[in-house]
């Protein structure tokens, strides 16, 4: 169903889409360009939750949010903070595609120089 057009419309997602995994790959590679490339981001301790809400097409065209739940500073380490995150994937109709919710490592401002 995610690499043949013929045994897309016969599974129940009735046509060719992508794997949940390439929707992740997705949204990582659209926050990279949007922001994360360019930051002092440190990678990240783990993903709290994903959800492929609907099946993304072959055509589709996907926009995302991405909403700032909270931020604090390492206890361990004062020149790292960590943002939390919570991200959603659309599709061309407005429908929620993806939904995902992680947190981010940081440098501080002062660590960054």
């Amino acid at each position: 169903m995610h690499l043949d057009e013929e045994a897309g419309k016969a599974s129940i997602l009735g046509g060719l889409s992508a794997s949940g995994w390439h929707t992740c790959a997705m949204f990582m590679r659209m926050l990279c360009d949007a922001f994360l490339l360019d930051s002092t981001s440190q990678g990240a301790p783990g993903v709290d939750y994903v959800k492929w809400k609907r099946p993304v097409f072959a055509g589709d065209v996907l926009t995302g949010r991405l909403t700032v739940l909270s931020k604090r500073l390492s206890r361990s380490k004062p020149n790292l903070g960590f943002v939390k995150w919570h991200s959603e994937l659309f599709n061309q109709k407005g429908e929620s595609v993806f939904e995902f919710e992680n947190s981010c490592m940081f440098l501080t401002r002062e660590a960054a120089g």
